[in-house]
């Protein structure tokens, strides 16, 4: 049948706001009190963290200067905030590292300025991060801060290799309860090491060794810097409740306090000490003194973590707002960038952070320049305030980084791993951090990481059911491979000989191991005077294999024919197996029971959420009228469930009008409108109908289909009419009758419902759509009619307009 076609409408072109970022990690190596999302959700950042990604977009009309001129009115007072965090944190991560201060603070400047003018995440900032403490003060201990510094400077080196190779992207493969066990692992050494030096001892150089000598530490009189401490950590976690004072920065006001406090009772306690001459600061790097698999492993290893960290980061704060992705590609070149520059300089190795990020974005930056100044206001402060640096105490930037290792073990990511079974890698990964170094404890955890993958990719699941004198149903779910072999032969010999057996292959993989070992089962069992039926619901993997031509690739779920098929075309697979004499056949049950009991057993449970929630009443929106023929399924042709349609059949569509007195189809209209409230309702009419080929043929047998036909008599009407002017394809052959009728028929059912009251009065008030419907069975086609002509427009076109 050849229909026209309606004038497609252009579509107006758009430039729309990128998806936001799903993925699941969301690391940070100075976590808050904010947790980040993980799952994928939009974003949910404040305002003007939406107006701040907006104005990016306009780069490429305006020009890069004028654009970050334009903004420089948000961006100056974000990167005051974001200077303001720094500065502490730069200190006290360069305390816990064993490097000195002026690292800290170098590092800062170098992350901010080079990262930031580079970076492909304009909104993330990067510096010294919590995460590399662990790494980085080994590796003092090892081969001295010089050699440190000559480490970074590779690691940035090997960054950027990786990052012009377009690698990045390949960071976010790895497991997000390895990143999260890796960061709880540092927050955890980092926690228990300069809790030390709160309370003014000196920390270990193992975490066993600081837990064996902390019960000592704590009753030991350290009055002073146990005050300058304990002021410390009330008021970071006092300090983000009280709204009045929350514009300024937690841990610059609880620093601050406590040097305040510290000067005005005069306390005698370790403060930071930075050299009279600047650059006498700044400390040359040297090749590092030992095996060069050791300082290879060192380089990779930092270069790895800064990576991970930063790409993550990146991410997590595309999170934030709602502009341009991060391009980690471009950002993990500017990453090596940052540490080949930091390094050189003897400064601390750098990564994209997510405290002073977030604080970035929530201050209302909209360009990288915040990111650059914030950095160039840590070199002014160092440069014109070192006297006021030099108050600050030791202990203050310690329980500093208590508060922060504390809040990387994240209660809420343990919770959510837990949910998803991802819990054993989080804690081997935690622990191998906390016990041995970072390098094997991330080894550790991806190792288990794999092993839980492999073991669910390979998992099979095993149902044997004794339905007695029915026989034994045997159901297998997952990858049948080698791996599930000896579950499988054991499971298997327990069924008893001679029985009939229907085995369910629910699989998306089969090897060649598994094939043979069932096959030969198979085999075995029917010589021994069993039956045994394969039933493939999935895939045909056990098929395949059998006539010659195994399949390699995995296949994907599908859909499964019982929800379409006819009953004919799947229970032929319940009929006695081929190798089996006839007597010994098993006769096939009745097709209804079968169906009922293929419900029961297996889609009941899938459906019976949604029927539990319509038990109480039903809510549908359409009454669909159609013809009582087999081959028309309403929830197929719909893609409909359980309470969605309102339906009546009967042969030919038909809708007496309503003074011709048939109850049965009026008073499901009148239910349907004036009852339920549907909105809309659909006739529906279908080729090669047997009720409209009676009304062209002449009357039918049976005085109840003649009596019942009669209400088609104005459909025929309605079609010798519109026979003076017949419908013509492209091809210009004549529409056939039969179909004109079925189109035509449709029509005039429209028309008798508007005979209804009820109907009518709805449909001017605008709370009611009658709808023509038209489905080509042999094409499995459906069209619109359109009320006035009779056009039939097909469904996809109208879909894709």
């Amino acid at each position: 049948m050849t229909t026209p076609r309606r004038p497609r409408a252009r579509a107006e072109h758009s430039t729309a706001d990128p998806p936001t970022a799903t993925t699941s990690a969301a690391p940070s190596s100075e976590s808050s009190s904010r947790s980040l999302p993980s799952t994928p959700s939009t974003p949910s950042a404040p305002s003007k963290a939406s107006e701040a990604s907006k104005a990016s977009g306009p780069v490429a009309r305006t020009g890069l200067i004028p654009h970050l001129l334009a903004n420089l009115r948000y961006d100056l007072p974000s990167s005051l905030v974001v200077f303001l965090v720094a500065v502490p944190l730069s200190l006290g991560i360069a305390a816990a590292s064993g490097a000195p201060l002026m690292a800290g603070l170098l590092s800062a400047v170098v992350g901010g300025v080079v990262a930031g003018a580079l970076g492909g995440a304009p909104l993330l900032v990067t510096g010294p991060a919590a995460g590399l403490t662990v790494v980085v003060a080994d590796l003092v201990g090892r081969y001295g801060w010089a050699a440190t510094a000559g480490i970074t400077a590779a690691a940035g080196v090997l960054q950027l290799l990786l990052g012009v190779t377009r690698v990045g992207r390949a960071a976010l493969s790895l497991s997000p309860a390895v990143v999260h066990g890796m960061l709880a692992g540092i927050g955890a050494v980092i926690a228990i090491s300069q809790l030390h030096i709160v309370l003014g001892g000196q920390p270990e150089s193992s975490v066993l060794a600081n837990l064996r000598d902390l019960p000592a530490q704590l009753v030991g009189h350290h009055d002073a810097a146990a005050l300058v401490g304990a002021v410390t950590i009330v008021l970071l976690l006092v300090w983000p409740r009280l709204p009045v004072v929350s514009a300024v920065p937690a841990p610059l006001a609880a620093v601050a306090a406590a040097t305040i406090v510290a000067s005005v009772f005069a306390l005698d306690l370790p403060r930071v000490d930075l050299p009279d001459d600047l650059l006498s600061g700044l400390t040359r790097p040297e090749m590092p003194d030992g095996p060069p698999t050791a300082i290879a492993l060192a380089v990779f290893t930092v270069a790895a973590v800064a990576s991970v960290e930063s790409l993550l980061s990146a991410v997590a704060v595309d999170r934030m707002h709602d502009g341009p992705r991060a391009e980690l590609d471009r950002e993990l070149v500017a990453q090596g960038a940052a540490n080949l520059a930091a390094g050189a300089l003897g400064g601390l190795p750098v990564t994209g952070v997510i405290v002073r990020s977030s604080a970035n974005v929530n201050a209302g930056a909209r360009t990288r320049m915040s990111t650059i100044l914030h950095g160039l206001w840590i070199a002014l402060f160092v440069v014109t305030l070192t006297t006021l640096l030099e108050r600050i105490p030791l202990s203050a930037l310690a329980a500093v980084l208590v508060v922060i290792g504390v809040r990387l073990v994240s209660l809420a990511h343990m919770r959510l791993l837990w949910r998803h079974r991802e819990f054993a890698v989080y804690v081997v990964t935690f622990l191998g951090v906390v016990l041995t170094d970072i390098m094997k404890g991330v080894l550790l955890g991806v190792a288990v990481a794999v092993l839980l993958a492999l073991y669910r990719l390979t998992h099979t699941t095993i149902r044997a059911e004794d339905h007695g004198e029915r026989g034994w149903r045997i159901v297998l779910r997952g990858s049948l491979v080698f791996l599930s072999v000896g579950r499988l032969v054991h499971e298997l010999r327990r069924i008893p000989e001679g029985a009939h057996v229907l085995v369910e292959l629910h699989v998306d993989f089969m090897d060649h191991a598994a094939f043979e070992a069932f096959h030969e089962w198979r085999l075995g069992y029917e010589r021994r005077g069993g039956v045994v039926v394969v039933e493939e619901v999935d895939d045909t993997w056990y098929d395949r294999a059998t006539t010659g031509r195994p399949e390699q690739r995995r296949s994907l779920p599908d859909l499964s024919p019982r929800w379409f098929a006819p009953w004919s075309h799947w229970q032929r697979l319940y009929g006695a197996s081929a190798a089996s004499p006839p007597e010994e056949r098993v006769e096939k049950p009745d097709p209804m029971l079968l169906g009922l009991h293929q419900f029961e057993s297996r889609y009941a449970p899938l459906v019976r959420p949604f029927l539990a929630e319509l038990a109480a009443r039903q809510r549908p929106t359409q009454l669909f009228l159609t013809c009582a023929d087999s081959r028309v399924v309403p929830n197929l042709i719909t893609s409909s469930g359980p309470g969605d349609l309102f339906c009546v059949r009967n042969i030919g569509n038909l809708v007496p009008r309503e003074d011709d007195g048939d109850d049965s189809v009026g008073a499901a209209v009148e239910y349907a409108v004036d009852v339920l409230g549907v909105t809309t309702i659909v006739v529906c009419g279908h080729s090669d109908c047997g009720a409209m080929k009676a009304v062209l043929g002449g009357p039918p047998p049976g005085a109840h289909l003649t009596g019942w036909l009669r209400h088609a008599q104005p459909s025929l009407i309605r079609f010798h009419d519109a026979a003076l002017c017949p419908e013509t394809g492209t091809d210009g052959a004549e529409t056939p009758a039969l179909e004109r009728l079925c189109v035509a028929n449709v029509l005039q059912q429209l028309d008798h419902l508007r005979t209804y009251p009820s109907v009518r009065q709805a449909v001017e008030d605008g709370r009611l759509s009658l709808v023509g419907m038209y489905f080509d069975i042999s094409s499995a086609r459906v069209f619109l009619v359109d009320p006035d002509t009779g056009a039939l427009a097909p469904v996809q076109d109208l879909a894709a307009s």
